[in-house]
């Protein structure tokens, strides 16, 4: 999904796609361990995606922040 599709959710929505992409890294991460992962770059994205949702969260609040 893009950034700017990502910046037209709620706060509620980010925290829900952030927890749903790090359960999907966690299970990435075990089955790495137990050799069920060829692609690598699934996790990379995954971490990468997690990021971007923490930034977009944390901009909200910035801006209810100056709102206030």
């Amino acid at each position: 999904m893009k950034t700017s599709e990502l910046r037209q959710k709620t706060k509620a929505d980010l925290g829900q796609m952030l927890e749903d992409k790090q359960h999907s890294l966690a299970v990435l991460n075990f089955d790495l361990a137990s050799g069920k992962v060829k692609n690598i770059k699934e996790i990379r994205s995954g971490k990468r995606e997690i990021a971007r949702l923490k930034t977009l969260i944390r901009e909200q609040e910035l801006k209810q922040e100056l709102k206030s």
